[in-house]
């Protein structure tokens, strides 16, 4: 029995140690909750831009109210015009997620005694980068269009794209999420009048969700 259960133990740690060299595990559930907490602030200020309300769709198609990229057309808050004010708002939103993502990250790889720079977290890296550089230029390039009503969905098809992608590299759980936020994105093609709602329930509320269910589930415990 003592034999059997030293070739389990050692079968194991060969196990750990493949999956390592494979995988980023490092990734912290903090990172989700962090990135999705900047998301909401994001939203917050494009709703003060445009002066709504979250939800101020409701009844819209029979009430005559305004869409928010009608509104966006005719903004001119804060001394810019909505270009501007969407593209510094995504902007803030996109660094201080990854500086905070980066620092809870970091903190996970030192308490496991791991390295947050390595070839598993480049090709983590790459794997995500394509989707996102892809998806972020077409967004400029809708923006300049004029095509507000896509920004949202395609920003979280693209999003989704890059967690499915970059999901084959580190915890699987991220595709998952991936997974929920291209069909978000889907759902605000076909509905692009609440593509601001379901970019806050996509960036926010779900990656506050899935943050706190990954720490509970990986990192508690560390």
């Amino acid at each position: 029995m003592t034999d059997t259960r030293k070739q389990l133990e050692h079968l194991s740690e060969i196990r750990t140690l493949m999956e390592r060299s494979a995988r980023f595990l490092s990734l912290s559930g903090l990172s989700g909750v962090w990135a999705g907490a900047c998301a909401l602030i994001g939203v917050t200020l494009v709703y003060s831009y445009l002066e709504m309300s979250p939800f101020d769709a409701a009844g819209r198609f029979y009430s005559g109210k305004f869409f928010y990229y009608d509104r966006a057309l005719s903004a001119n808050k804060w001394g810019m015009n909505y270009e501007y004010a969407f593209i510094l708002i995504a902007a803030g939103v996109f660094v201080a997620a990854l500086a905070g993502g980066w620092f809870f990250t970091a903190r996970k790889a030192r308490k496991r005694g791991e390295r947050i720079w390595d070839a598993t977290s480049r090709r983590l890296l790459v794997a995500l980068m394509i989707p996102l550089l892809t998806g972020g230029l077409l967004c400029l390039a809708l923006l300049y269009r004029g095509y507000i009503s896509l920004l949202a969905p395609c920003t979280l098809i693209f999003y989704g794209l890059a967690l499915v992608n970059g999901g084959k590299f580190t915890l699987r759980d991220v595709e998952h999420l991936g997974r929920f936020e291209i069909a978000l994105g889907l759902l605000g093609v076909y509905f692009p009048g609440y593509g601001l709602e379901l970019w806050t329930l996509g960036f926010g509320f779900l990656h506050i969700v899935y943050g706190l269910w990954m720490y509970w589930k990986y990192d508690r415990k560390q």
